[in-house]
């Protein structure tokens, strides 16, 4: 049987701008994502935790996706609002959204942004706290009824006779919720006096002190920090949930009437994306999406930063070499490896 070649050339070229086709989609999609990840904006805010998480994405995002990645400073309503209206940063990898919940909420139904995932997994934390030196001792103390009923334990050095719950200086928000506990937690009837530590670094010292002492210490303190991460607390269990309602608002005003003992509301810790970025960037989303950290690891690379005077990207870089069991799974195997290489 003869075949013509009049026959075979149209089959040859139909397979041949099917193959060309199929080549041309396929870099069409590659230039898309590749597009998509250049020039990525990081929102680096100005505390440790969040400095830390911007540059830990930055190493992922660089040497793993092959994106090109710039760290923008900024504080959170500033980073919030310049996403909204202006897509950048494209991803603030440690978002407080208690603070911006109104605005956040605005941007997410107007299509402007959207949550990806929580980048500390158990919340920012507010508790009181006792050392776990003093909890081995007496186990009660991991209570409120138990610090009540070792009140003597607790001596005040400025008021002998009392004893004291070390609070928030004078200025700070937690100051007013603080008050407010006291007051509902009936402490001043077991002797207690509500202390004002002076400062941020009078109230971490308060603790260093103590812990370095051995001393009792009962007072409030917050997470993630560097300090919970030198000094293992535990965190009074004062009976009762948490309401954010009556911390709206009662707990955390000036004319709170009648306070009811609550427990510190968890404060929700977002990565937000601009929906730009989010809706070309397919395999970082999935990777944001997983990437979370605990207190409990958080406030340990906390004080190594600080113990070893670390910034944010000397703190990722101990991170990513010190813990691939965490971050691994984060990523296919393929990104890992190049993450590796590159450290």
């Amino acid at each position: 049987m003869k075949i013509k070649l009049s026959m075979v050339l149209p089959v040859v070229t139909a397979l041949l701008l099917a193959a060309c086709s199929q080549e041309g989609a396929e870099d069409s999609v590659a230039e898309s994502e590749s597009h998509q990840c250049e020039n990525v904006t990081i929102a680096e805010m100005t505390w440790s935790s969040a400095s830390l998480w911007a540059n830990i994405d930055k190493v992922i995002l660089e040497n793993g996706f092959g994106c090109e990645v710039e760290l923008v400073p900024g504080d959170t309503l500033a980073a919030t609002t310049s996403m909204i209206e202006k897509g950048v940063p494209a991803i603030a990898p440690e978002l407080w959204t208690n603070g911006v919940v109104d605005v956040l909420e605005k941007g997410v139904e107007d299509g402007k942004v959207e949550y990806v995932g929580r980048s500390l997994s158990d919340g920012g934390q507010e508790n009181l706290w006792v050392p776990k030196y003093m909890v081995d001792q007496y186990p009660e103390l991991a209570t409120l009824e138990g610090v009540k009923k070792h009140a003597a334990l607790f001596k005040n050095p400025e008021n002998p006779g009392t004893s004291m719950m070390m609070g928030c200086p004078a200025g700070w928000n937690c100051q007013i919720a603080n008050e407010n506990l006291f007051r509902a937690m009936e402490l001043a009837d077991y002797g207690f006096e509500l202390v004002d530590p002076g400062s941020g670094a009078g109230l971490a010292g308060s603790i260093a002190k103590a812990y370095e002492r051995k001393e009792p210490w009962f007072g409030y303190y917050w997470a993630p920090t560097a300090l919970l991460g030198k000094y293992e607390m535990v965190s009074v269990d004062v009976g009762a949930e948490a309401d954010l309602e009556h911390y709206s608002t009662c707990i955390g005003k000036l004319d709170c009437e009648s306070p009811r003992v609550i427990s510190f509301p968890v404060a929700n810790v977002w990565t937000v994306v601009s929906t730009e970025f989010s809706s070309g960037s397919p395999e970082v989303m999935d990777y944001l999406a997983v990437r979370s950290l605990d207190n409990a690891l958080m406030n340990k690379l906390l004080a190594w930063m600080e113990d070893n005077q670390a910034n944010g990207e000397i703190g990722a870089y101990e991170f990513l070499e010190s813990y691939p069991e965490v971050w691994t799974p984060w990523v296919s195997e393929e990104v890992a490896t190049a993450i590796k290489a590159s450290l």
